[in-house]
């Protein structure tokens, strides 16, 4: 079986920095419930998974995004 090559979000689309105040962006990276995906779920490479969790969290705190969503 061939292994499907999945290519970043980020570096498809030529996003050099990811901004906490994009938030319509940020939400595309988490689940219903208002947990961060994955690597593996997103297939966001690990350097933009860092940059994405902590532009997520300083979100959360500045009360752009919600903590958790019932």
């Amino acid at each position: 079986m061939e292994k499907k090559e999945q290519q970043c979000y980020f570096s498809q689309n030529n996003i050099k920095h990811i901004d906490y105040k994009d938030i319509e962006l940020l939400k595309k990276f988490l689940n219903p419930h208002g947990r961060i995906q994955g690597t593996k779920r997103t297939g966001v490479s690990s350097k933009y998974q860092r940059q994405l969790a902590t532009a997520i969290k300083r979100a959360r705190f500045m009360g752009l995004l919600p903590f958790l969503v019932r």
